[in-house]
């Protein structure tokens, strides 16, 4: 009977377990390619046979205006199943990202611990240009001015009042 007991406490707390985190990477890169006859398919892009890759096949975003661009993986196709994420920030004289948080990555524009509210401001005169990288493919953004203060149910007044 007790061993029975034991059994079932084993396999419950075996069972009970939980993992959750991004996919580990499957390979090191992934040119992502639109030919569907290509054998490879990893992290939901088809890839370039690995032996065909050359430095034509990297590319950057040109970016002109003052904005946040995510460089999605088919312009980082070399990076595509490295789980991370690359942006770039034009940031205009006195220009503001303002508070927000990555919920599942942590930001290596300074280091920033996965979901520690932080922003980024321009001090200068002049415009600024940031890059930042992140450790998923899935970053996650929650600005929290929206999520404070344009919350639907309004949070009550009185909170946000002591709180800020």
């Amino acid at each position: 009977m007790v061993v029975r007991f034991l059994i079932s406490v084993l396999i419950i707390s075996l069972v009970s377990f939980t993992y959750a985190t991004d996919p580990s990477p499957l390979q090191d890169f992934c040119v992502s390619v639109k030919d569907a006859k290509a054998k490879v398919f990893v992290n939901g892009k088809i890839c370039k046979d690995s032996n065909m890759v050359s430095a034509n096949d990297s590319s950057f975003l040109d970016s002109t205006c003052l904005e946040i661009h995510q460089i999605p993986s088919d312009k980082r196709s070399r990076l595509n199943t490295l789980g991370i994420s690359l942006v770039r920030i034009d940031f205009a004289p006195y220009g503001l990202n303002p508070p927000h948080t990555h919920p599942q990555a942590t930001e290596v524009l300074v280091v920033v611990e996965e979901g520690l509210i932080h922003f980024h401001f321009n001090v200068g005169k002049n415009n600024a240009v940031v890059f930042a990288s992140l450790s998923s493919q899935n970053l996650g953004v929650i600005t929290i001015a929206n999520a404070d203060f344009g919350s639907d149910p309004p949070i009550n007044p009185n909170v946000l009042t002591k709180v800020f």
